[in-house]
């Protein structure tokens, strides 16, 4: 206790300044959780957080029976599973390619461009993915002309989920290599000079000096994609889906927000089916922590 008081005395102004951001955590983050006991109640607004009755697992058995929770389950994990597959790997790869790019004048060029999705409003982004998969885009006419049918792209549900993770791909493929290129440059030089005197090639250096370089980095990033596994941002599939494409479309956030805040305004099912969604990516977050911790040397915690 001492030594944080002398700690404090020290370093008062730095902890004045983290105060706004723990602040921030503990009202908007902390404070709400208080709020998900209603996922045990049957709440009702005029009774109140603490008058409405009791129910217990009576929502999540619900969940689980109904129609939706298999559906909803598969299309949210089958998302994140070839997010995870191809939208991952994607700006490690690009951060590769860039930093073997000598001119810098065109590498800065290239990073900029690269860096404009991310910087998009994600209501303009779906506006522009509208109009490029629509019936008469030029993306249609792109694969119109390599032989496909004409027809719009988001009206069957079978082109969904590929329309998504492209589009996600052009999204964040600039920006999420930045933490990639900044590992790169944390890389020893003499490595890459050592290795060029014994005869290695570029492709040499990548593998066995640039890609175990940013391995810790990657590993961490991958545990905490794992641990949203059970989470899409609804506001990118609220503005692409419709009902036609709900069988592919549909993942748990927005049925929560459907059910929430538009058809039946059920906040105690909804609350329930965010805690279960909540719950299921704790434990995965835990356990991918705990099999990289066994597996390689890095690890969150």
């Amino acid at each position: 206790m001492n030594l944080l008081i002398k700690d404090y005395r020290k370093h008062k102004y730095l902890y004045l300044m983290i105060l706004p951001v723990v602040a921030y955590y503990l009202i908007f983050h902390y404070a709400p959780m208080y709020g998900a006991i209603i996922a045990f109640k049957n709440y009702r607004i005029g009774q109140g957080l603490l008058e409405s009755p009791w129910v217990g697992f009576h929502h999540f058995t619900e969940f689980f029976n109904s129609y939706y929770f298999g559906r909803l389950l598969k299309n949210t994990l089958l998302l994140n599973v070839y997010m995870l597959l191809f939208s991952f790997p994607a700006p490690i790869m690009f951060a590769l390619l860039i930093n073997e790019i000598g001119n810098r004048f065109f590498k800065r060029a290239v990073q900029t461009i690269t860096y404009l999705p991310h910087f998009i409003s994600v209501i303009v982004v779906c506006g522009m993915i509208t109009q490029f998969v629509a019936r008469d885009g030029f993306i249609t006419d792109l694969l119109v002309w390599l032989g496909m049918e004409r027809t719009a792209l988001l009206g069957h549900p079978e082109y969904f989920r590929t329309v998504y993770v492209i589009s996600d791909i052009w999204q964040s493929v600039g920006w999420g290599s930045i933490i990639y290129l900044a590992a790169i440059t944390g890389i020893n030089p003499e490595l890459y000079e050592a290795s060029r005197i014994d005869g290695a090639s570029k492709w040499k250096q990548i593998l066995h000096i640039t890609i175990p370089g940013i391995a810790p980095i990657i590993v961490i990033l991958f545990i905490l994609k794992i641990g949203h596994m059970l989470d899409v941002g609804f506001d990118k599939i609220i503005l692409l889906y419709n009902p036609n494409t709900y069988a592919t479309a549909d993942v748990i956030s927005t049925f929560v927000y459907r059910k929430g805040l538009g058809e039946s305004s059920d906040f105690s099912y909804t609350t329930a089916v965010g805690l279960f969604q909540s719950a299921i990516n704790f434990i995965l977050l835990v356990s991918a922590n705990r099999i990289s911790a066994k597996v390689s040397e890095n690890s969150l915690w």
